[in-house]
């Protein structure tokens, strides 16, 4: 707080006077406080920081009934899980909120789920961005890849740009919710017409390679089924004759199934798929595709591998 004087002289009688008259006061400016979240991680403990201005106060919830009033506080989480963290910054002209989440020790159903801490599941969508990985390979055992997908490729290659919005919802009580926004989804062309399913969009290029929007209306009460570790046997079509046959076991890998015609990703014949890898915030999986026209137009000859981003 600063005063501010105004000084006077006088001389009267031979004397010098100084007369001193406080002045008015400059009030400090008192800004509300803003607040930002930097968090990391070792195990299950997790140091945060708080990147806020002009707060005096914090009130830390740490998602799991522990809270502290601590600035920057370290904090240990019991047992792993994914947690909603807040912090509150505080002064005497008002508060500021600032939230993130923290994914700890999850096993990969709690990845896909988000655990008993996420009661409304956790939703994922195929990621646009696509990653270095996903492509379009041949059904046998190496997934040989015959097509790269680059980042886009729906909507700038194929005119169905709009099946990045689809969002795919796993529970951890085994519910499943599939929404289509547009009532089409990204799918095969064969299944389609064998099946005489209703085409939402087709483009040339889609079609020249196979694929189209085709309608679908989600399953209510649909459920899923995780496999960690199987040996899953998928009987195979050559791509190149549309005629070899033969079956191929995909040894210890994890799976997804699902309830009734439910999918995820790619509507086709075969609806399990194959966890390639997932981590808290992206998977990636493989889909089988049946893009042959013969005797055995059923049975896949390829594999759409896809990035799903998780919907934060």
């Amino acid at each position: 707080m600063q005063r501010l004087h105004s000084l006077i002289c006088l001389i009267a009688g031979g004397c010098l006077f100084l007369l001193v008259f406080p002045g008015c006061e400059k009030e400090a400016v008192v800004e509300p406080p803003t607040a930002g979240i930097f968090r990391s991680i070792v195990g299950k403990q997790v140091a945060f920081t708080a990147l806020t201005l002009h707060a005096d106060e914090w009130l830390w919830d740490f998602g799991d009934g522990s809270t502290s009033t601590e600035q920057n506080p370290v904090h240990v989480y019991g047992s792993g899980g994914v947690y909603n963290i807040t912090l509150t910054a505080s002064n005497g002209m008002g508060s500021a909120n600032a939230t993130t989440q923290v994914s700890l020790d999850l096993s990969p159903i709690e990845m896909l789920t988000g655990g008993a801490n996420a009661p409304n599941g956790k939703t994922w969508k195929i990621s646009a961005a696509h990653s270095e990985h996903d492509a379009i390979a041949l059904a046998n055992a190496d997934f040989t890849v015959i097509q790269e997908v680059p980042a886009g490729a729906l909507g700038l290659f194929l005119g169905l740009g709009e099946e990045y919005e689809d969002t795919f919802t796993f529970r951890a009580d085994g519910g499943y919710v599939h929404d289509n926004k547009n009532g089409g989804s990204f799918g095969g062309l064969v299944f389609g017409v064998v099946n005489q399913v209703d085409i939402v969009n087709v483009t040339e290029e889609s079609q020249s390679f196979g694929f189209a929007s085709l309608a679908y209306t989600p399953e209510a009460n649909a459920t899923f089924t995780y496999t960690e570790s199987e040996d899953f046997t998928v009987t195979v079509v050559s791509q190149a004759d549309g005629e070899t046959t033969g079956d191929i076991t995909y040894e210890d890998v994890s799976t997804l199934d699902f309830s009734g015609t439910e999918f995820i990703g790619f509507m086709d014949f075969h609806r399990k798929c194959i966890i390639q890898e997932i981590s808290p915030e992206k998977m990636r999986l493989a889909m089988f595709m049946s893009a042959t026209q013969g005797a055995h137009f059923n049975k896949p000859s390829l594999v759409v591998i896809f990035t799903f981003d998780a919907v934060q």
